[in-house]
């Protein structure tokens, strides 16, 4: 399936509206995963920045 969604990305202007509606289909649900994904990431990246500066403040008041 992959060889065939770049087979029709590396030449979609002579490809059938079969083939667009796939690479369409295929190209929208990949959008989606990644998006996805990069929100994941954000989040726990944000969570795991203030938990750092959390640990970070507390030692810090401890004289360290």
């Amino acid at each position: 399936m992959e060889n065939k969604l770049q087979d029709i990305i590396s030449n979609y202007k002579n490809k059938g509206n079969k083939d667009l509606k796939f690479a369409l289909s295929e190209l929208s649900q990949d959008f989606e995963e990644t998006k996805s994904l990069l929100i994941k990431l954000t989040n726990h990246l944000d969570s795991t920045e203030k938990i750092y500066n959390d640990i970070l403040t507390e030692y810090k008041k401890r004289g360290n």
